[in-house]
């Protein structure tokens, strides 16, 4: 049987449970928390008076925070591309509508994206109402974003993509939770809470996917094995890594971005390695057998990869000067 069939194949396993799976790590529309929630009510005669608040508490942040809080905002803005990779991946039929709901995987994903799309809009509003960024540039930026597409280097191979997004989920919580803390000691609660909540969701979601993952190593080990050795050795790239200001060239603003998010410690290189040690205890790599010859040097490869990349994150310097962007004035910030 060819490796394609073989994944098809297990996905059509694991999809027997995807029911189980939503039910466990989805909160029902009903229940989970809406931007509007966290937000000043338009309809509350105290509107006014509550923007006014939300706006003081703002100028206490420093720059670099903006920053961050702009990327992250646009990195979930630009969900709309991430969907429709994921539904592209082998053993998902996205068909939708009474005759033909599509599978299992395909409910999966947009309930998945059901959750997350609120994330961009609640860090939207927020930036829109706190008088501190140019909203002009940041929604370019966006559409910019989803114009230019993303590769994660995942192919149509569920297993890479599953390795993909356990990374991802968990990098975006320990970003979001971060900016919740840093919110926090600048008194602004009322962020800290939304941005908590946020990375809440992300670590739901790093669950399922983890588990997706762990799932296939029991039924498939070898070639769940080499996936994961592919994705590591290629390098996770972070969602936003094509992000661009207004006139700027495709992907230039990361980097910058990413000072930006080691600078405060927001997000780090060592955190990097702190993910994929997380993952390796998580599906017990080091444990696994019935591995071919090809896994069991995969798996060799990513037990020795934690102490290499520390070594390399040990040696990064990152600028003390923060890079001007177009998304935050820095007459209005302090």
């Amino acid at each position: 049987m060819s490796i394609k069939n073989v994944r098809l194949e297990v996905m059509q396993f694991l999809e027997k449970n995807i029911n189980d799976f939503v039910q466990k790590y989805l909160i029902p529309v009903e229940k989970i928390w809406q931007p509007s929630d966290l937000l000043p009510d338009s309809e509350n005669e105290e509107f006014l008076e509550e923007i006014k608040e939300l706006r003081e508490l703002a100028k206490e942040l420093p720059y670099d925070f903006w920053v961050v809080l702009v990327g992250d905002t646009i990195t979930e803005e630009a969900l709309p591309t991430y969907e429709s990779w994921l539904m592209d991946v082998e053993g998902v039929n996205q068909k939708a509508g009474e005759e033909d709901p599509g599978n299992g995987w395909a409910n999966w994903i947009r309930h998945w994206t059901g959750e997350e799309n609120r994330h961009g809009d609640l860090l939207n509003k927020y930036l829109y109402l706190s008088g501190r960024v140019n909203m002009k540039e940041v929604e370019i930026s966006t559409h910019h974003l989803l114009n230019d597409g993303f590769d994660p280097g995942t192919d149509r191979d569920p297993y890479k993509n599953f390795v993909f997004t356990s990374f991802q989920e968990l990098a975006t919580y320990i970003s979001h939770n971060r900016v919740a803390q840093l919110a926090k000691q600048y008194d602004n609660h009322k962020l800290s809470r939304m941005c908590k909540l946020v990375a809440g969701d992300e670590m739901r979601h790093h669950h399922a996917y983890s588990e997706f993952v762990d799932r296939i190593f029991q039924v498939d080990p070898s070639e769940m094995m080499k996936a994961f050795h592919y994705m590591m050795k290629r390098k996770i790239t972070m969602p936003a890594n094509l992000v661009r200001e207004s006139g700027g060239k495709i992907g230039e603003a990361f980097h910058q971005f990413s000072e930006s998010a080691q600078r405060i410690g927001v997000y780090t290189s060592m955190d990097y390695v702190d993910i994929l040690n997380k993952l390796i205890n998580r599906w017990q790599i080091d444990k696994i057998d019935n591995l071919t010859d090809e896994a069991e040097k995969a798996r060799d490869y990513l037990m020795k990869l934690p102490d290499r990349l520390t070594r390399l994150a040990d040696r990064m310097k990152v600028s003390e000067e923060s890079h001007v962007f177009k998304w935050v004035n820095p007459a209005l910030v302090k």
